[in-house]
C-alpha cells in the first residue's frame, strides 16, 4: 500500500471511530486503489472539469462503464414496484439501449432497511469489489427512524462514503429522498431536516445532486399531480409510476434526458395488434 493511501486509511480508521463505527467496521483494504475508470480518466484532462462534464467525457468514449446504484429499499425496487422496473432498470434501459452503450454495466447493491451506517459497514462487497465508474445513492428514508441518529451525524457518514467513493476514482452521485406521508409513519417525521443536509453536502463537495424531495414538491405545488396517490404505494415508498419519475429527474439532472424516448415518457408504439 502507497504512503498516501495508508495515510488516507488511517484518517477513515480515526473519522469512523469518532462517529462511533469503528466496531461495526472490519478494516480491510480496499480492493484496489484504482478502479478500471483510472485507465479511461488517465486519456482525458480533466482538471478543473465537474462531474457531469466528466460523465459525459465518459459517455462520448467507446469503452465501457461500471454504473452502480446503491441504498436502501427504494433503490433496491423492493416489493412496491407491482413488477414493474426499478429506477436502476430504467436507468439501465436508457444507457444500454437507449444511448446503445450495450456494454455497460448496471450494478444494484441497495438492500431494503438499510442506513448508511450498513452500506459503509459493507463498503468492501458492496461497493469497491466492482471497481465502478460512477456511484448513485439514495438514503435517509430508514437513517431518521433510527434513534441514535441524527442529521449531524448523517451527514458525517455521507462525506465519508463521499470520499470513499472518490478514493475509487470513481464519479459520487447523490440523492435526496422522495417524500414520505409523515401522518402515516411519524417515526419518520424528521425526514424534511435530513434532506438540507443532503443539498449543503452537494454544494460543499461539488456533487451531483438529484434531488427527488424538490422535484416530488413541486409537482404537489398547484395540484399538479396527487403525489401521494399516484406515486406512493405505501407512505413510504414509491410505486412504479414514483421510480419512473426518480429514473427521469436522474436523467434530467445528469443532462441525458429527452422527452421523445420511452424511458423519459415518450410515447412508444410498434407493430399490429
Amino acid at each position: 500500500m502507497n504512503l498516501k493511501r495508508y495515510t488516507y486509511e488511517k484518517s477513515r480508521r480515526k473519522l469512523l471511530k469518532a462517529l462511533g463505527l469503528g466496531a461495526l467496521l472490519p478494516f480491510n483494504m480496499i480492493l484496489s486503489s484504482h478502479s478500471h475508470l483510472g485507465s479511461n480518466f488517465e486519456i482525458m484532462d480533466n482538471k478543473g472539469v465537474g462531474d457531469i462534464q466528466k460523465i459525459h467525457r465518459l459517455l462520448k468514449l467507446d469503452l465501457p462503464l461500471i454504473w452502480l446504484f446503491t441504498g436502501d429499499s427504494i433503490t433496491h425496487g423492493a416489493k412496491h414496484t407491482h413488477g414493474y422496473r426499478s429506477y436502476p432498470e430504467v436507468f439501465q434501459e436508457r444507457i444500454r439501449w437507449e444511448l446503445g452503450r450495450v456494454r455497460d454495466i448496471i450494478i444494484n447493491s441497495g438492500i431494503s432497511g438499510n442506513t448508511i451506517t450498513d452500506i459503509l459497514q459493507d463498503f468492501e462487497w458492496r461497493v469497491a469489489q466492482f471497481k465502478p465508474s460512477v456511484v448513485s445513492i439514495m438514503i435517509g428514508t430508514n437513517d431518521c427512524s433510527r434513534k441514535n441518529m441524527n442529521p449531524y451525524k448523517f451527514g458525517r457518514y455521507l462525506e465519508q462514503f463521499i470520499e470513499d467513493i472518490r478514493s475509487l476514482e470513481a464519479i459520487p452521485i447523490i440523492h435526496t429522498p422522495n417524500p414520505i406521508i409523515v401522518k402515516w409513519a411519524p417515526e419518520r417525521s424528521t425526514l424534511p431536516e435530513y434532506i438540507p443536509v443532503i443539498r449543503d453536502l452537494s454544494k460543499e463537495k461539488e456533487l451531483i445532486l438529484v434531488d427527488n424531495y424538490d422535484w416530488w414538491e413541486s409537482q404537489r405545488d398547484g395540484k399538479k399531480v396527487e403525489v401521494n396517490k399516484e406515486w406512493l404505494n405505501d407512505p413510504l415508498h414509491p410505486n412504479q409510476k414514483g421510480h419512473q419519475q426518480i429514473a427521469q429527474n436522474l436523467f434530467r439532472s445528469l443532462e441525458i434526458f429527452d422527452p421523445k424516448v420511452s424511458t423519459c415518457g415518450g410515447g412508444y408504439y410498434e407493430g399490429k395488434h
